[in-house]
């Protein structure tokens, strides 16, 4: 077999030490490390989903123990509303691929789930999550020295780092992994590694341009200082210093980063107060948002199929709308925001299994007791930043970055079923 069973007199897998095999923890990590070389990222998902499926045929993943139950019902809530949406999709090839491809995200969250079910693999996860970002993070400090990082020249106007200048999500993705820097500086030098930790990620994340990134990584901080601080008067002063310490990093950036400057600019076009304004400075976000929720009317319950905003939007925007390609007859990719994205592609039926999702999600961490609570702090940060409903989203039925939302919630799932029993079944030796 591909996955050898325990050989007799052997530990269960369940209480296995952690460094008797390491290749389970790897596969899941390797799917972080090769986040910025292209669709490289699919081979450990898609190792780890043929290895669950081996596994729960072997019988060394139980589909029916606690921990598997909650990535069982957050698939369901994810991958129905895209099923149903095929009824009415307007490019149904589109959709119908979209919801075959999104399979594979089941079993790779289970096997994340089992992968890391002994708790004492936690903090060795955390922390080699946190090197990989760290050193995305110095390649990006030698593009602003140099003008070049590993993936080459940077952007006109924006720091590109490792993800290169053709794919701008240096921003967003630092912001969305930057709880496992700060948790594990916290853990290495405590309140002095936050600190040290805080400035380290600022300076690239304002540099790479993105707003929703500046949002995110806002957010992320405001949670870890209040989670922190021993009482409100610390929490105040952390986030006084915090705020002086962003002032003056975007105070040396305005100064030296003409790009950086221009999206300050562009972003104070908003105080001008009328939706003109507001469009441009949220680069035409509002005349896509609107047109989200037009599409949306013309499809209430269904929506227009999950990746298939693009092929609708010339039909419900705007005259004159600039994002229409006449020659392809498309639009945006898009709705650039979670919630108009879950209305237009897969409308109120898509809606109500997202806020289920979010229902069942935020049960299962009340049940949690404290230390499996701080287990799974990381990644449930990492989600809560990234599904922050009052910001701009890339789309979460992408490839991409549907990808690494299932990932996070892979790690989220195996953090609150880390009991080292809850997912493996019984040895044959155990069940005999």
């Amino acid at each position: 077999p591909l996955i050898p069973s325990p050989p007799p007199g052997a530990l269960p897998a369940s209480s296995a030490s952690p460094g008797a095999a390491p290749w389970p923890l790897l596969i899941v990590l390797a799917v972080a490390v090769l986040l910025p070389v292209g669709r490289a990222s699919e081979l450990p998902v898609a190792i780890g989903a043929l290895a669950a499926i081996v596994l729960l045929a072997q019988r060394r993943i139980d589909w029916r123990a606690p921990a598997s139950r909650l990535p069982l019902i957050l698939f369901a809530c994810y991958a129905l509303p895209a099923l149903i949406s095929c009824a009415t999709a307007v490019a149904p090839a589109r959709t119908w691929s979209t919801v075959a491809s999104i399979v594979r995200f089941l079993p790779f969250a289970m096997f994340a789930t089992w992968a890391l079910r002994d708790t004492r693999q936690w903090k060795t996860a955390i922390a080699m999550i946190a090197a990989v970002v760290s050193l995305w993070v110095i390649d990006a400090y030698a593009q602003m020295i140099t003008g070049y990082s590993l993936a080459g020249a940077a952007e006109a106007e924006r720091l590109s780092g490792i993800f290169g200048a053709g794919n701008l999500k240096l921003g967003p993705v630092l912001a969305v992994l930057s709880p496992f820097v700060l948790i594990a500086a916290r853990d290495a030098l405590r309140w002095r590694g936050l600190a040290l930790a805080f400035v380290f990620l600022a300076v690239p994340i304002l540099l790479a341009g993105s707003r929703a990134a500046w949002l995110m990584y806002a957010l992320v901080c405001v949670v870890v200082a209040w989670r922190e601080a021993r009482s409100k008067r610390t929490f105040a002063l952390a986030l006084g210093v915090a705020i002086a310490i962003a002032g003056v990093a975007t105070g040396i950036a305005l100064r030296d980063s003409p790009g950086f400057d221009a999206r300050i600019e562009r972003s104070l076009l908003a105080l001008g107060g009328t939706e003109r304004a507001v469009d441009a400075a949220s680069a035409g976000r509002v005349s896509i948002w609107r047109t989200a929720i037009v599409m949306w009317e013309a499809h209430p319950l269904t929506g227009v199929g999950v990746r298939g905003f693009r092929y609708a939007y010339p039909r419900y925007a705007a005259p004159e709308d600039t994002f229409v390609d006449t020659a392809s007859d498309t639009g945006a990719s898009h709705a650039h925001q979670i919630v108009l994205e879950v209305l237009s592609e897969t409308g109120a039926i898509g809606l109500l299994f997202w806020l289920a999702g979010v229902g069942f999600a935020v049960r299962a961490w009340l049940r949690a007791d404290g230390r499996t609570r701080d287990l799974a702090f990381a990644p449930a940060l990492a989600l809560v930043a990234m599904c922050f409903p009052l910001n701009t989203h890339l789309a979460f039925y992408s490839a991409w970055w549907g990808l690494l939302f299932w990932w996070l919630l892979g790690l989220y799932c195996a953090a609150l079923g880390a009991d080292g029993t809850s997912v493996a079944a019984p040895s044959r030796r155990e069940a005999g």
